[in-house]
C-alpha cells in the first residue's frame, strides 16, 4: 500500500464531508405564535431610474460650492433624506454617524448617486441612482452634506 494512500483518504473524506450541512430545506416552524413582521419599504421599480453610464467622479482640484450643494440636495434629495439630510419615512439621515467619512467615503456617496445602493445599515429599501446628478453635481452635494456633518460634530 502506497504511503500517502491514508492521507488522500482522509483529505477526500474531508472534502466529502465539508459538502454537509444544512439542509437547502426551509426549517420547521415552531407552533410558537410569532409576531407580525414589520412592513418593508420598498425603492421604485428598476425601470424609473437606471444607473448613469457616463458618470464621471470630478478631479481633486474640482472646486465645490456648498450652496449649490445645498441646491441639488434639495432638488433631488429631499424626498427621502428630508429637509435638513435628518432622514423622513423613506430614507435615512445622511447627518448620522454611520455616514461619517471614515465609514462612508465620499466614493460611497458618488457610487450611490449613479448607480443606487441596497440597504444595508437602514430598513428603507433600496436606494435608485439618481440621474439627474451628474459628478460634479454629486460633489457639490457631497461637500454640502460633509459641511452639516461637521457642523453636527460628525467627522
Amino acid at each position: 500500500m502506497n504511503m500517502h494512500t491514508p492521507l488522500i483518504t482522509a483529505l477526500l473524506g474531508l472534502v466529502l464531508l465539508s459538502g454537509c450541512g444544512e439542509s437547502p430545506e426551509p426549517a420547521q416552524q415552531s407552533s410558537a405564535p410569532q409576531p407580525p413582521a414589520e412592513p418593508t419599504r420598498t425603492a421604485p421599480p428598476p425601470e424609473t431610474a437606471t444607473a448613469r453610464a457616463d458618470f464621471r467622479i470630478p478631479p481633486d482640484d474640482f472646486q465645490t460650492d456648498v450652496r449649490r450643494g445645498r441646491e441639488l440636495f434639495s432638488a433631488n434629495c429631499i424626498q427621502c433624506h428630508g429637509t435638513d439630510a435628518r432622514g423622513t419615512t423613506q430614507g435615512p439621515p445622511l447627518i448620522h454617524r454611520i455616514y461619517e467619512p471614515s465609514h462612508h467615503s465620499d466614493l460611497a456617496f458618488y457610487i450611490a448617486i449613479a448607480r443606487g445602493t441596497h440597504q444595508h445599515h437602514w430598513e428603507f429599501g433600496d436606494m435608485p441612482p439618481i440621474p439627474a446628478l451628474d459628478g460634479e453635481d454629486a460633489a457639490h452635494v457631497i461637500a454640502w452634506i460633509r459641511q452639516e456633518q461637521r457642523a453636527a460634530g460628525i467627522e
